[in-house]
Parts: C-alpha cells; structure tokens; sequence
C-alpha cells in the first residue's frame, strides 16, 4: 500500500479528497534542505486556512466524525442508550471528588474505604428450604441468582471502577485506565450463549489476530493519541532550605581582608501550576531569601530579596482548544456507558445461564422418576415371570431375561441419580454464595416450576420485526457505536498531532530588595565601616510591597515556535488511528449480520423444538398403549416377556426423548429472549436493582407452570435384591 503524502491542501489529506501524487523513497532521499526549508514556510504560511472547521469549540463526545465519510456510520437503527445514572452500586459517587476548593482539604489525601464483599447467602435462600430440601422456583432462582451471583457480583464493580476513570479524566491525567467490559464467566454449567463475549477497553476476554490485537480481533493501539491535555488540577509546591556557608577567600582585597566569609542563606519559594481547559497553563512562582554575611561589600545584612513571576502560556496550534482538552472526559464517560451496557449484557447472560441450569435440573429430575418407574415396572414383570415360571407356565430362559431388564434399569437408574445430584450442585453454586454449610450442600433441590407450551407473542411477528427489535436493544452493537465514537475521539487527536507546536506566552513578574543596614559594611574608598543609618532599613512588608507597585517590572509576552522537520511519528498514528476506525466500521456492519442471523436462527430452533414435543408426545402416548397391549397378551399368553421388555424400552426412550424435547424448547425459548435482549422486560428484571444487589421486586416469569403434585424421586440407589433360586419346572 502507498499512502499519498504531497496533496493540494492539508484539508484534502484530512479528509481524502483532492488530486495527490505518490512520493517514492527515491525521491523522498533526494529533497534537499533549501526545499525543506521552503516547504515549512508554506505550512506556517498557510496554518490559519488549515485548521479544521469549529476548532478549539467544545462538542459533544463523538458527535462530530472525522471527517465526512468518516461520519456516516452503517445505516442501521440506533441502539437504545444506557443511562448510568440510576445505575449506583454505593452512597458514594466515584466520579465525584471528596471535596472541591473550600470543601475538607484533608480528606483529599486520605484513602477511600471500600467495604469487603459479602460472603453470605440472601435472606431469601433459607427461606425456601423446608424439611431439609430447596423448593426452587425459575423466579426464585433469578432472584437468587442476582442477589448471589458471583459473576454479576464481580461485574458489579465495573461500574464504580468506571466512575473512578471519569475521575481521573476530569482531572486532566495524560491517559485514562479505560473501563472494564466483557462477560465474567465463573459460574459452572448453562448453554453457550448467543450473546458476544467481547466489550470495550479493558474487557475480560479478548480476540485473537496477532499482537495488539484486541476485543473480536480489533486493532485499539492508538487510543489516546495527540497531545496531552492541560492537567486542571492545580500543583502548589514549596521549598524551605536553611544554608550555612563558610567559604574560604583566596584573594583577601575582594573580602575585605577577611580568609573567610560566613553566609547564612534561608530560602522560601513557592510555586503554583493550573492547567486551563482552553490549553493554557498558569504558572506563579514566588521566591523569597533572606541572608546574612560578613562579606564587607554587601550593604544589607540580613537581605531580603523577594522575586515574583506569573507566566500564561496558551497552545495556539498542537493541543489548543477546550475539546482537544476534555477529550479524555468524553472518552471516559463513553467507557461509563460502555461498562452499563456491558453490565446488562452480564445480567442477559447470566440470567439465561441460570435458566438453562434450571430447566437441565427439570430435565434431570423427571429423567429420574421416569427412571423408577422403568424399575418399578421391570420388577413387576420380573415377578409375575417368576410365578409363571414356578406354575411351569414360563421358560427359565424368560426369567434371566426379565433379570437382565431389572439389572440394566437398575443402572439406569443409578446414572440419572448422579446426573442429578451433579445438577443440584450446579444449580446451588450458580444462586449462592457460600456452599460450606453441610446441611446446605446436602440440601436437594426440587424445580417447581415446568414450561408450557403457549405460544409467545414473538411467534406470531415477522422475523425482519424481531431483527429491528435486536438490532434496538443488543448491549453489543450499544458498545460497538460508541467504541466508534471513541475512535473518532482518538482521530480528531491524532489529527490535531500532526500540527507544529506554537505557544503564546505572557509573563509579569518584579523583584523587591530590603533589610537592615549590614554592621560590617565597607566604604571602599575610605576603607572605613559606613556610619549606622546610612541605608536606610527596609522591611519584609515593604519588600512584599514593592513587588507589586510597579518599581522594578519584568514583563513581556512571547511566541514558541516548534516545527519538526519530517513529522513521521504524527502521520503514523494519524494513519493508523483512521485504519483502526475503518476497521471498527467492518466490525459493526458484521455484529448487524451476525445478530440478523442470530435472530433467524433462534427462531427456526424454536419452531423446531415445539414440532419436536408434540411429535414426542404423540410418540410417548403411543409407546404407553403399546406397553399396555403387551402386558395383557402376555397375560393372555399371547406374547412373550421379550416383547414385553422391548415394549417397556420403547416407552423408555419415549420418556426421555419427550423430556429432552421439553427441556430444548425451554432453552431455546430463553435464547431467544436473550438474542432480543429482551429478557430484563419479559421476566421484569430491575437493572438498578441487580446493580444494587437486592432485588425489591421477584421476577415475574410468562410461559411457566407448577409441578404436578406426587412423589419426589428418591436418591438413594436401588437396593439389590437376592432372587430366590429359579424353581423346577414340574416332571413330565
């Protein structure tokens, strides 16, 4: 690739418009000095016509593009917004300072106190436990899921962390931290979600594509770029120095006579810097010493001198401007909203976590009754066997037959038992905690909640409907604009990079003289001490006095000039923060593609999996009258315990397909309320509440129904019984 560097204007470089010729480094290495000489007189010529429209004026973060085409983003609906506003973890606003200029000025220098997290399980876990067993709810599993959550918990910081950024920026800090983003992803057990795991800057999962590659393989190597803004927090320094000198004289004519002179120095000086938003910096400096010597030609022992000096230097080119120097506010409060709809992605996430563990416990749990019931029968058919075989109306061969079916259910059985207990214990480190308390972890958890088959509203819309709806409300294509807005922060600083550095400087400063007449003061044409009373005594008031009355001035005003003569490290960043943009304009367009097929796709499962459980229904039913006919021709003697064993697999697998098709059509009827981002308004969720950890109000869950009423599964293994001896068949 060859970037065209010679332009008609540098509006035309700016913006990619206008007739340009490619340099080669042929012709790069033979430009002489006069020709780069005359081609900085041009730019400085020209500086007034080359800065960008609206410059040095604030604008809103990310309002404006850098340029043109830059501006115009894929045409796509806006997402809705995320206000940080209601979104407070803690009395204390970390975007705030302790106290402004006349607030505590000791708090300023004390740490902040940040309260240990809670270690404990909520209230409202022991109140579901009765008789030693949880009787869990999908509600109260939300519920308890944003309340103990260790995922959401530790995203829950992110939003403090955030506001501390926003701290730092308005500042004035060269550089923020950046805010957190992406998904915590702790909590055993769930789907794989549909949502992406990217974020902002500082995210907890990255992409791959070699070095500085960052979220979804995106290039971010040039945040921050430009000068560096004026720090608005004022600096004051002092210095207290107490001297004591004795020097040796080698030339006694120049110190009267004297081999040595003794002086006492005392110094205090002090300095104040403010940076101003406009790029001007304001700095005073005010000196103060006060000596005493024995040297004879000084005629004030002790001296007072005092100096002071202000001086105001404002950017005019490179770093002018009040938005070029709250940049980095922008930036940081686009990470703040950034870190809000990274949050509700987390709460999206985990809450459809949470679901898919509880419909899998739902699924496990009726995979254990039906289990019992498949034992239940294998021995009933094992019994009557037996009584054939003793009446010497069965073969041997039938019993060890029916043996083998209870053995193998037997095991079935046992499987389902530990897929279960397994399942609890996802289910309880999902909602809790803390998980030490024996009788806790002991405690079996009972779903009373199962899915029905209504249909959503969704169902009935128009795929192209849900897509808009997506595209509305997904927190990653929120993140993805305002990323871009951040990249076009970091252009328009890049850009203002590139321009030679000049400085408008005015100072005003005077310098006071005083003190007492020194007692070894020499007349040096008389050789004698000056009377006392010949200079007259000035004090510290007067000097203080004089420095502002305008008896010995210094002031002026000036210009710095600083022109690099190639500027090579400028125009890269410049380049390479506009690639980065280009390339995040891919990324978003692409995250529209990738929800649009999300969406497709969630809902083609959907329909899949309702056809699926009624065709598993219609299956079962089918399975359960083939049982029953079997049983009464073997009664009859009309079938053989084969075909009754073969009958009771097939209502087997009957169950468990039908349990499976449930337990998907769940799942997938929260993945798509995940791939809408819609899950928060279905289950009415409070975001303010999950970023406060206490749910006021329990989640309302549409689409759910309670548990038929009958015997708990048990979870003790089957007990192997001893069959007695198969008995002799009666002699011929």
């Amino acid at each position: 690739m060859v970037f065209k560097r010679t332009c008609e204007s540098d509006r035309s470089r700016e913006t990619g418009r206008g007739e340009c010729s490619e340099i080669s480094h042929g012709e790069k290495a033979r430009e002489t000095a006069s020709g780069r000489l005359r081609a900085i007189a041009a730019v400085l010529l020209t500086l007034a016509s080359t800065m960008p429209a609206g410059y040095g004026q604030q604008e809103s973060a990310g309002a404006k593009g850098p340029d043109k085409a830059a501006s115009q983003l894929p045409a796509a609906p806006t997402p809705e917004p995320t206000s940080p506003t209601p979104l407070r973890t803690s009395d204390r606003y970390y975007a705030r300072p302790f106290a402004g200029w006349l607030g505590d000025p000791i708090n300023i220098f004390l740490p902040t106190s940040i309260p240990k997290a809670s270690f404990v399980n909520s209230v409202r876990l022991n109140d579901l436990v009765k008789d030693g067993k949880i009787y869990l709810s999908l509600a109260d599993a939300l519920a308890l899921a944003i309340e103990n959550n260790y995922d959401i918990a530790i995203a829950r910081y992110d939003l403090d962390i955030a506001d501390a950024d926003v701290l730092r920026a308005r500042s004035g800090a060269p550089n923020i931290l950046g805010a957190p983003s992406g998904l915590v992803q702790g909590t055993l057990g769930g789907s794989t979600s549909t949502l992406a795991t990217g974020g902002g800057p500082g995210g907890t999962t990255v992409g791959s594509g070699g070095a500085g590659s960052g979220t979804s393989g995106l290039t971010l190597s040039t945040s921050g770029a430009g000068p560096t803004p004026e720090n608005v927090d004022p600096f004051l320094s002092g210095t207290l120095q107490w001297e004591r000198a004795t020097q040796p004289q080698v030339n006694t004519l120049f110190s009267g006579g004297l081999k040595a002179l003794t002086t006492n120095t005392n110094q205090y000086n002090f300095t104040f810097n403010q940076g101003i938003v406009t790029g001007a910096n304001l700095q005073v400096g005010f000196q103060n010493q006060r000596i005493t010597t024995d040297n004879p030609f000084d005629t004030y022992s002790p001296q007072l001198n005092s100096i002071f000096k202000a001086t105001v230097t404002q950017h005019l080119l490179q770093g002018a401007g009040i938005w070029m120097n709250k940049r980095f506010i922008y930036q940081a409060l686009n990470d703040r909203r950034i870190t809000d709809s990274s949050f509700r992605q987390q709460i999206l996430y985990t809450v459809d976590q949470v679901e898919t563990i509880y419909w899998g416990l739902v699924q496990d749990y009726e995979d254990v009754q039906a289990k019992e019931r498949a034992l239940d029968q294998s021995k009933q058919l094992l019994s009557d066997d037996q009584k054939q075989l003793q009446i010497g109306t069965m073969a041997p061969l039938d019993v060890v037959n029916a043996e083998s079916g209870v053995a193998s259910d037997e095991q079935g059985l046992i499987s389902a038992q530990s897929a279960l207990n397994w399942q609890q214990q996802i289910m309880k480190q999902a909602i809790t905690r803390n998980l030490n308390d024996p009788a806790l972890s002991a405690a079996a958890v009972i779903p009373t909640d199962r899915v029905s088959l209504d249909p959503l509203p969704e169902e009935g819309q128009p795929v192209e409907a849900l897509v808009q709806e997506a595209f509305q409300k997904r927190p990653e294509l929120e993140q993805a604009v305002l990323a871009l807005r951040n990249d076009e922060i970091t252009l328009k600083g890049a850009r203002n990079g590139l321009l030679p550095t000049l400085d408008l400087y005015g100072f005003y400063g005077s310098s006071a003289l005083g003190g007492a007449q020194s007692p070894h003061a020499l007349d040096f044409f008389t050789g004698a001490n000056y009377p006392p009373g010949t200079f007259p005594t000035v004090g510290y008031g007067t000097v203080v006095q004089n420095l502002f009355n305008s008896s010995a001035p210094d002031k002026g005003v000036g210009f710095n000039l600083s022109v690099p003569l190639r500027n090579r490290e400028a125009q890269s960043e410049q380049e390479r923060s506009l690639m980065e943009y280009r390339q995040a304009e891919l990324r978003l367009e692409q995250l529209h593609t990738e929800i649009r097929m999300q969406v497709v796709n969630q809902m083609y499962a959907l329909t899949n999996d309702r056809a699926a459980v009624k065709a598993a229904q219609a299956a079962r039913d089918y399975a359960e009258q083939s049982l029953d006919a079997a049983q009464k021709k073997l009664h009859l003697g009309a079938s053989t315990t084969a075909d009754v064993l073969q009958q009771q697999r097939g209502l087997a697998t009957a169950d468990d397909n039908l349990i499976a098709a449930y337990g998907a059509y769940a799942k997938d009827r929260a993945g798509l309320y995940q791939t809408l981002a819609s899950t928060l308004q279905h289950y009415s969720i409070s975001l303010p509440d999950a970023a406060t950890g206490k749910v006021n109000a329990e989640p309302v869950i549409p689409g759910v129904v309670a548990a038929q009423p009958g015997n708990e599964p048990s979870m003790k293994p089957p007990a192997t019984q001893e069959q007695p001896p198969p008995a002799q068949p009666p002699a011929q």
